[in-house]
């Protein structure tokens, strides 16, 4: 019998005897996976028009934010993000630019080899 079968039959209530989950990275991918899918409450419409939003807490009288505020906000959810990029080590940046530039090299010849054919084409033709 599958590990999920078991659990499966344990949560229902199938089978009395305890059933111990394998610990690991898939039993806690499981149940970050079941965790999500739970409904998300939202408000009722009534509730949203008599509380005010984040933005309108943080607007002045006027309605606007202040504009270093947002750039402080910007600021840092730039950071948050730059550290979650898994940036290349330098065998990898080499590989990477000298495809880039074997491509571009490519592009050039071909749109420069079509130049030259169509201008030897139209002084063939209008010559």
């Amino acid at each position: 019998m599958r590990d999920e079968e078991r659990d499966l039959r344990h949560e229902d209530g199938d089978d009395t005897a305890a059933v111990a989950r394998p610990s690991g990275k898939r039993s806690a991918r499981r149940a970050r996976a079941a965790s999500s899918t739970a409904t998300i409450e939202r408000p009722s419409p009534t509730k949203a028009t008599t509380k005010q939003s984040g933005k309108a807490k943080k607007a002045g009288k006027d309605g606007r934010a202040n504009p270093f505020v947002s750039l402080w906000t910007f600021l840092k959810q730039v950071v948050a993000e730059l550290r979650k990029v898994i940036w290349p080590n330098r065998k990898q940046m080499v590989t990477y630019t000298s495809v880039v530039l074997v491509f571009v090299i490519f592009v050039i010849a071909f749109i420069g080899g079509l130049d030259v054919a169509f201008i030897k084409g139209v002084s063939w033709l209008f010559g």
